[in-house]
């Protein structure tokens, strides 16, 4: 019980914290690189997440990134056509790939 207790009452010691400063969220700007097929990327990627976790994914396989997009469709539910599939596919290994097909 006085577990429970100790743990309840740090965790809403959390709610009284207080900062004097301002605090400011440091921005990082990612270089999204133009070309065929951007507006896929735009229209189909960046409504969920920033272009940083594209690129934080490094250099990839052609394979790697078709794979990244199907698993965005089937698991994510993400409303990509087939046409913006391959769009999407082909500008990431043209803009960010390693030149490998696997």
């Amino acid at each position: 019980m006085k577990k429970i207790l100790l743990l309840g009452a740090l965790t809403l010691s959390t709610l009284f914290a207080q900062v004097e400063e301002k605090v400011e969220v440091p921005y990082m700007p990612y270089e999204i690189k133009m070309g065929k097929g951007f507006d896929a990327i735009e229209a189909n990627c960046l409504m969920c997440h920033s272009f940083g976790y594209i690129i934080n994914q490094g250099p990839q396989s052609k394979e790697f990134w078709h794979e990244k997009v199907v698993k965005m469709i089937v698991h994510f539910k993400a409303p990509i056509s087939k046409e913006d599939e391959i769009k999407t596919t082909n500008y990431l290994f043209e803009h960010y790939g390693n030149g490998k097909e696997k």
